[in-house]
This record gives structure tokens, sequence and C-alpha cells, in this order.
């Protein structure tokens, strides 16, 4: 019992930043699926839209969790600099910095997707493509940091993500294309009336 209670702020630690990746990489599946034309949005009921939000917000959850076993674990210290400024942690120092920038993409995002009614949307839409880095980051963090990447099931599970997000991510380039193609498309002009004379 002791034994586990000594290490219980770890397992939390490596747990919680698994789920966190799970969750960020859901929620990301899902933004590309309601964003192309997958799903058609006038017939989208809102809860498959308020879904998207909902895996956001618990990914963040996750990722403080995440951040605050860290910093509860004896075994390597890690302090509030350490998980918050990129290059400062003495362990992995690449890998945990990954970590640090996936973090404040994700804060980034997360914020304006709550304060989104309250900006210009152009500006949210910037911010919202920066999702695909935060995945990136957060899964370069996973694997260069965590105790878990040798994992056969893990290993497989994120190849098995890797291919969706990049198959997602490629069809909603094309229908962008497709759709930016159409709407530049110049209208046939309308015939004249015949005029008559006579």
């Amino acid at each position: 019992m002791i034994a586990v209670t000594t290490k219980l702020a770890w397992y939390v630690a490596r747990s919680s930043g698994i789920v966190a990746w799970a969750t960020v990489t859901a929620s990301i599946l899902w933004g590309l699926t309601l964003s192309s034309r997958l799903v058609r949005k006038r017939g989208v009921p809102a809860w498959l839209l308020d879904l998207h939000r909902y895996l956001g917000t618990l990914s963040l959850v996750f990722v403080l969790i995440h951040l605050g076993g860290l910093v509860g674990d004896n075994f390597v210290y890690f302090g509030w600099q350490q998980i918050l400024i990129p290059g400062k942690s003495a362990w992995k120092t690449s890998a945990v910095a990954w970590g640090v920038v996936a973090f404040y993409f994700l804060a980034a995002i997360q914020i304006t997707s709550w304060l989104m009614r309250h900006m210009k949307r152009k500006i949210w839409h910037a911010i919202h493509l920066s999702s695909i880095a935060l995945w990136i980051s957060a899964t370069v963090h996973t694997f260069l940091a965590g105790q878990d990447r040798h994992n056969t099931l893990l290993q497989w599970f994120v190849l098995g993500s890797t291919i969706l997000v990049l198959q997602l991510t490629l069809f909603r380039l094309i229908t962008l294309r497709s759709a930016q193609k159409w709407a530049l498309r110049p209208e046939t002009p309308a015939k004249p009336d015949r005029v008559r004379t006579g």
C-alpha cells in the first residue's frame, strides 16, 4: 500500500497524459469530420457540435491533472517553471518542451473557443487551425517523454489515429479547394431577352 501511495502522483501523471492525448485526438478528428462535407452542417444536431467543444474542454482538464501529477511526484522534480517554460526541465529537456508548447496551443484554442462569440471569425479561425500543430507537438511529446511509449497497444492506437488525422486533414483540404473553386467560378451570363422590332 505504501508503494502505491508514493507512486500515485506518477501514475496519475502518466494516465492523465495518455487520456489527454486521446481526447485531443478525438476532438481534432471530430472537428475535421464536422468541418468537411462528411457531415452536412444544416442537418447536424446541436449535441454533435457540442461534443467537439466538450472534448476540447476535457482535454484541457486532463492536461491540468497531468501537470498537477508531475508537480506532485517526487521522483523527478517538476516545478511550475519546468512545466510552463520550454527548456527549463533538466529531465528530457526537448521532450518536455514539446509538451509545454502543446499546452500553450491547447490553452489558446480553448480560450478563444469559449470567447468565439466576442471575436472576429477570421482571428478565431486562424487560431483554431493551430489544432494540427497542437496534435503534432502532443504526439511528439507522448513518444519522447512518455514511459508508456513502448506499449504495443498504445503504439497501434497512435498509428491508427495518425492515419485517420492525416486522411481527414487531406480530405478537408480537398473539399476546401473544391468549394473555393466553385465559389470563384463566374456565373453564366443570362441570355438577353429578344427585343421585338417592327
